[in-house]
């Protein structure tokens, strides 16, 4: 669970943009990078993100 002044905070690396929290992932709309979440801590490092495809609609 991460804190939710944190979540105010905390900003894409890449590309600076808002992020969506998951529960074992943040996720960046913008530059499509999920970074992870590793017991509990964020890791917000671009050489962790992965990359992230928006769910497409049914």
């Amino acid at each position: 669970m991460i804190d939710e002044e944190l979540k105010a905070i905390l900003a894409c690396p890449a590309c600076k943009g808002d992020l969506l929290f998951e529960e074992t992932r943040i996720i960046c709309p913008a530059c499509r990078k999920a970074y992870p979440i590793r017991d509990g801590i964020p890791v917000m490092l671009i050489s962790e993100a992965e990359p992230w495809t928006p769910p497409q609609p049914r």
